[in-house]
């Protein structure tokens, strides 16, 4: 079959690969002169996501301590925002919470076996770290991850439980003044260089023959009876090639667009069970050696993950709620610096004079996050239109996983999960 990808980021290229691994011809569209250069140029780090990194349950935006939780929510007065938060909200009760992780895990545990064969099979090396250490500034927001690390268990997740001396004896870059209440090590978790790892894939599906139509903006999608079109025109900063139109036509198409897929999908900014979160990443030199982590460090609550990538450490983390009118609109100034505060202060805190913060390099970007916390996976009413998107901001190896399912139901097989979590993930759950 003859498959069009449009998007080049982590979820595309991985989309890409496996339908190409399937015998499919594939052809990618990608907005940006490059791949890996929208979301996936800002990633944290995090491979895959624990029942301690997804972004909802128990101890994400604690509604006890809002102005704690490493998010900063500007909605106005925007109701279809407040509304999402309110959902989201939700899965803050330990059953949904739950019973939300549980249909993730299968579709984790795929991802797994893609990224291991996707290594294995191509010698990949992605500046891959093994080790997270969750810390808890205080008792009880410790006590409140409690049913995430029952999770961890039930699902053989290998963990250790520290206490405040043990986390500085794993992690010495972890300071013991001031007092905190403990952490969670897991010492199988891994991180590594997304955008790395994305553009090394796109070598290997240029020399497998992949098409890639870069600097192109999609204009138009129309799903027909016997074949799926797209009308293509020069990206938008690319004046010489913005009034450039082309068709294609293919047999299916999947829409891996990030943050840009609600509108490819229905044709609006957003849909109410999907919305823009706006991330930050801060990357910054190794200020001294002797104080830089050797395994990444994360705020649990806040959910800023501390990742070293050889002479660099990585922060990401600051999450932007704002409303959908101004999600995709330069961020303000004033907000923006509270953002990158926000991230500054997790290194001060966790790992103090590791990083170089005056000479970090700033980036921030627009991240798709669900209503319900998990990804939009598969196939679509129409038979021709599928998806790999929502992935959020921990694990972007998920997208690796995701591209597997897809690859399967363009092909007409039976993904490797079961059927509920299939339809946990489907667009159409909404």
């Amino acid at each position: 079959m003859d498959v069009i990808v449009i998007g080049g980021g982590i979820a595309g290229i991985a989309t890409a690969y496996q339908l190409h691994a399937a015998g499919h011809r594939v052809c990618v569209i990608e907005r940006h002169a490059t791949v890996a250069q929208g979301a996936t140029y800002g990633q944290g780090g995090a491979l895959l996501p624990s029942p301690l990194d997804v972004w909802f349950g128990p101890t994400f935006m604690a509604s006890n301590r809002a102005k704690q939780s490493g998010m900063l929510v500007k909605t106005g007065f925007d109701g279809t925002a407040r509304a999402f938060l309110k959902q989201l909200g939700r899965l803050r009760d330990k059953d949904a919470f739950a019973a939300q992780c549980g249909l993730l895990r299968p579709l984790v545990e795929v991802s797994h076996r893609a990224i291991v064969e996707m290594e294995t099979t191509h010698q990949l090396d992605c500046e891959q770290r093994a080790g997270m250490l969750h810390v808890f500034r205080h008792a009880r927001e410790l006590e409140e991850a409690q049913p995430a690390i029952d999770l961890l268990k039930s699902f053989g997740v290998p963990y250790r439980l520290l206490s405040p001396e043990e986390c500085v004896a794993a992690e010495p870059s972890v300071p013991d003044d001031p007092a905190f209440a403990g952490g969670v090590l897991l010492p199988e978790a891994r991180t590594a260089n997304c955008p790395l790892f994305t553009k090394q894939i796109k070598q290997i599906l240029d020399d497998g023959g992949v098409q890639f139509h870069m600097n192109r903006e999609v204009a138009s999608v129309r799903l027909e009876e016997r074949r799926a079109v797209i009308q293509l025109s020069g990206a938008k900063d690319d004046k010489k090639r913005a009034s450039d139109v082309e068709t294609i036509a293919a047999d299916a198409i999947v829409v891996a667009a990030g943050a840009d897929t609600p509108a490819l999908l229905n044709g609006s900014k957003s849909m109410s069970a999907l919305y823009p979160l706006r991330l930050h990443t801060l990357t910054a030199p190794v200020a001294y050696e002797e104080r830089a982590p050797h395994t990444t460090v994360v705020d649990s609550v806040k959910r800023i993950t501390m990742t070293r990538v050889n002479q660099r450490l990585r922060v990401g983390g600051a999450g932007v709620f704002q409303s959908v009118s101004k999600a995709d609109k330069p961020i303000d100034a004033a907000l923006a610096r509270r953002a990158l505060d926000v991230l500054s202060q997790g290194t001060h805190d966790w790992i103090p004079g590791a990083a170089r913060v005056s000479a970090a390099r700033a980036w921030d970007g627009l991240r798709l996050l669900s209503v319900d916390g998990l990804p939009v996976v598969g196939a679509t009413r129409h038979p021709r239109l599928f998806v790999n998107a929502a992935h959020g901001p921990a694990g972007w190896g998920l997208a690796c996983g995701s591209a597997k399912v897809v690859a399967d139901l363009v092909s007409g097989l039976t993904p490797d999960i079961p059927a509920d979590a299939l339809a946990a993930l489907s667009i159409e759950r909404f």
